[in-house]
Formats: C-alpha cells, structure tokens, sequence
C-alpha cells in the first residue's frame, strides 16, 4: 500500500494533517457551526478508515477551529428528518434504514490505532455521539454547552450512543443525559466522568490532547495497543472467557520484537522504539470476535 497524502485526498469538509505520527482531524465547516452533513460524513469515514490501515499513524485526534462556533452543532435538519433516509429505507421499509452516525461511531470504534476527540467547542447531536463517544480519550473545554437533545426533537438517541453511554459513565447518569436532553457543561456531575481532561480555555484543548497524543505514540507500542483495545471491547462473555483470551493475546505479544524491546529498554532505563506494525506482525487471530455483518440486503427492485 503506497502511504496517502492526508492533503491531497480532495476533502472540503474537513483538513487532515500527519505530523509524523500523529494524525490530526479538523471539523471544516465553521461558517455552518460545524453541523454535520452526508459529505462531512463520507470524509470522515474515509480519513479513519485510511489511518486505520496506515502504519505510520498511531494516533488520531479529530478537533475544530477554537474561533468556530461550535464543536459539532448536530446534524443539518434544515429539509426535515426525511433528509437523513436513503432511497434504500424509503422503498424497502425502515428495517432498511442504517443510522449515518452509527456507521460512522463503528468505525471510530473499531479503528486499533489510539483515538482522541479534543471538543472545543459546544457540542450537540451526532456532536455528542458519534464525534465523542466511539473515541478512547476525549478532552473537553469547562464552558462548552453539551447536549444530547433526541427526545425534544421526537426521535431517539442515535449513533450506538444508547450501548456506549452507559458503558462509559453508568447507566444512571446516561439517563440522566439521554431521557431529558438537558444542556449541560463538562464539570457537571452527570458527564464530567466522560473526560480525560477539562481545560479552561477554548485555545487550550487540542495542545493538551496533543500532548497525551505525542507521550502515546513514543511510548506505546501499535500492536500492543491494537490488542488492547480488543481486549477493552471484545472481553468475552465471561471471566474465564478473558482469563483465555487475555492470555492468548500475552503470549503472542510476549513473544514478539515489541515484547522483546519493552524488556530491553526497561533493563536499559531507555524509552522504546517498538517497530511492530499491523500490516506485517499482526496474528491471523485477530480479530478473534465474530463481526455482525450490519449490511442490509435488498429484497425489492
């Protein structure tokens, strides 16, 4: 695989950069408050996928312009909820229907390279969700205005956020956001647990996530974090199930050149420099869960 030019893929909705490493998203549409729309979506789509597969990337941080006027305002529903359905839906039946944000939250999720939301911004919708919640850190400005606002807008929660939320703040608190759709600030009891981080200023979040980013990508090893993260997701169904699972993943990275240089440079007081990469060192097991195939197959024609 030729190694992209994060410049020249020809986006508009957003600019990505590579600054050695580390992979940096920017929210391009401030003069429409961010919100989200069908081309934005297919960028995004695009850019994390492309990282996922590239070895030079090891981490992601998706961020906007401090002066925007918001994080991510939600999705553009200027023409109505009917604007977000596909011909497909339209014509086979709602069951046809896949949600833009949860394509978008599976494959933020399923991404093995770190991910990083630095929300500078006000945030609400698939601002909340899809742009916050599928990422494995997420720093956040003290005076942004956060909301997840479906059930005032007479849908529900979308983007996986109803499976994600609770899994990440407690079950009690995810209600506490999803069933009033109240407006809240990062520090409140509710969500503040969702954070890696809460900084003062609008200016000051992205250096932050980009200072974890940087630690991380010297410090860490990619296979090693790809693992984890299926381990984090992908537990098993059991205590026993993970007990087998964890140590299967142990032994095949104990084993490795990275396992060998986590020792070596601790033996040496040194920081590493792990080389593995997952197009050439990653195990036919992984991924070791089975994947539900979400495409619907058309049956009208």
């Amino acid at each position: 695989m030729t190694a992209p030019d994060y410049s020249k893929q020809g986006y508009k909705d957003i600019i990505a950069d590579l600054d050695e490493s580390i992979l940096t998203v920017v929210i391009n549409r401030a003069n429409y408050r961010n919100t989200f729309t069908g081309s934005l979506h297919q960028e995004l789509l695009q850019v994390f996928d492309l990282c996922d597969r590239d070895d030079r990337v090891r981490v992601v941080i998706l961020t906007a312009e401090p002066s925007a006027p918001a994080y991510c305002s939600g999705a553009d529903i200027s023409g109505g909820w009917s604007s977000l359905w596909r011909e497909e839906a339209e014509k086979e039946g709602e069951h046809a229907h896949r949600d833009t944000g949860g394509i978008l939250s599976l494959t933020i999720y399923r991404c093995r390279k770190i991910t990083i939301a630095a929300v500078n911004g006000h945030a609400a919708g698939v601002g909340m969700t899809a742009l916050q919640l599928p990422f494995d850190f997420r720093f956040a400005w003290s005076d942004a205005k956060l909301t997840f606002p479906f059930v005032r807008r007479g849908i529900v929660p979308e983007a996986t956020s109803t499976y994600l939320l609770p899994r990440l703040i407690g079950l009690s608190r995810a209600n506490s956001l999803l069933l009033t759709g109240a407006t809240v600030s990062p520090n409140s009891p509710y969500i503040k647990d969702l954070y890696h981080q809460i900084l003062p200023s609008r200016e000051a979040v992205y250096p932050a996530a980009k200072a974890l980013a940087e630690e991380l990508a010297t410090n860490t090893s990619q296979l090693s974090i790809a693992y984890a993260k299926g381990l984090l997701q992908h537990p098993g169904d059991s205590v026993e199930e993970n007990h087998l699972l964890d140590s299967r993943a142990m032994k095949l990275l104990g084993s490795s050149a990275d396992g060998a240089e986590g020792v070596l440079s601790f033996k040496e007081r040194r920081l590493p420099k792990f080389t593995g990469t997952l197009s050439k060192d990653l195990s036919p097991w992984y991924p070791w869960w089975r994947r539900l195939d979400v495409l619907h197959r058309k049956a009208k024609l």
